[in-house]
């Protein structure tokens, strides 16, 4: 009888550890332009609808269009007495990239936090402003949490935009899973 009622327990207890799960929450975003003759940006704001409903905006005016040379350098950093390297910094030609996303694995998880909320998804040139649209923190949860689990703290999305060579912006996005 001990033996059953001990095992029931065991059952009970895994199945409480497999409901823990991390929560991602964006803390804030930071839109840099570095170059005002060649871009700028719209809006680029972090929007809490409710508790459970908070999604990301941006919208980047392309003043110099078309645009037919364009690297991005994508980074994780996490919060070690300041901003630390953590895991990635890939930096990728986004022309010969998007015509191939199964060249770069690592640059394809990148872009994929935020391909499906963008208008960010064909090949060059870039002839039209670049909108991320309502990224909302429930897709990011599972891209973070689910696909690639990161451990609990304080990060950094760092994305450097380089067009012709030259970093014309920097996009900040700041989040924290707990």
């Amino acid at each position: 009888m001990g033996l059953k009622i001990r095992f029931v327990e065991l059952i009970v207890l895994l199945f409480l550890i497999n409901q823990i799960s991390s929560k991602v929450e964006f803390t804030n975003i930071k839109c840099t332009c570095l170059d005002p003759e060649f871009s700028n940006f719209e809006y680029c704001f972090l929007k809490s609808v409710n508790r459970t409903y908070k999604y990301l905006s941006l919208k980047v005016n392309l003043l110099k269009k078309p645009v037919t040379k364009i690297k991005v350098n994508f980074a994780v950093l996490k919060r070690f007495n300041g901003y630390k390297p953590f895991m990635y910094n890939v930096t990728v030609e986004a022309c010969r990239f998007m015509k191939n996303p199964q060249s770069n694995p690592i640059a394809g998880y990148l872009h994929s936090l935020f391909k499906n909320y963008s208008n960010m998804n064909h090949t060059c040139p870039a002839d039209h402003d670049v909108i991320v649209d309502k990224l909302s923190i429930d897709f990011l949860n599972k891209q973070v949490t689910e696909v690639l689990p990161f451990p609990q703290g304080d990060y950094l999305y760092q994305t450097k935009w380089f067009a012709y060579d030259i970093q014309r912006a920097t996009v900040d996005v700041y989040f924290t899973i707990y």
